[in-house]
């Protein structure tokens, strides 16, 4: 009688199996801002989502100004960054998280698509597919917003945003003209 060999930990770890354990997943911030101290903005709300617990920030982009995009146009230049990270938090909490440091800047919601101190939207986790009255991922509109697809192309050559296709193509139909790379802006990544 041959004996059964026993399974081997590491060959037959399944971490779907495990009570508690989730899977890590990328996520994607875009921020932006044009009201007050625009940089400082940036690099408090990158400061911020760096010491999230169970957040694991991978790589942030160059920081980028962007004309107006949206309803309201006759508003100050935005700077705009892209973050990736890696996280086991489920959306919403990753959402509330972007409204708790938007919230720490001032943010208000008073006029939509108005100026503001910081905008922290979350773009994609994973590959995500959500549609709830809080949540919409990936994000609605980020395969059309040049200020979000060149940065995070800079910093994810291979990004694809899910039902929408590689971020490369989808930034090859927009007009870019708007989006100018500050290399004279360094964040603290």
């Amino acid at each position: 009688m041959t004996a059964e060999p026993y399974p081997n930990p590491y060959v037959d770890f399944d971490v779907d199996t495990l009570s508690g354990m989730v899977p890590i997943r990328p996520v994607v911030f875009s921020i932006g801002s044009n009201l007050g101290d625009r940089l400082g903005h940036l690099q408090g709300a990158v400061d911020a989502l760096r010491v999230t617990p169970q957040l694991n920030l991978v790589d942030v982009s160059s920081v980028y100004e962007t004309a107006p995009v949206g309803p309201v146009v006759d508003q100050p230049d935005f700077l705009n960054l892209i973050v990736r990270a890696d996280s086991t938090l489920a959306s919403l909490v990753l959402l509330e998280r972007a409204h708790a440091i938007e919230q720490h800047f001032r943010r208000t919601r008073e006029v939509p698509g108005g100026p503001r101190t910081l905008d922290v939207d979350l773009i994609v986790l994973g590959e995500r597919i959500k549609n709830t009255p809080l949540l919409t991922l990936p994000h609605p509109r980020a395969h059309e917003r040049a200020f979000v697809l060149r940065p995070w192309l800079e910093i994810d050559p291979t990004a694809v945003v899910p039902e929408r296709g590689p971020v490369s193509d989808l930034l090859a139909r927009l007009d870019t003209s708007g989006v100018r790379r500050r290399a004279d802006l360094v964040i603290d990544r």
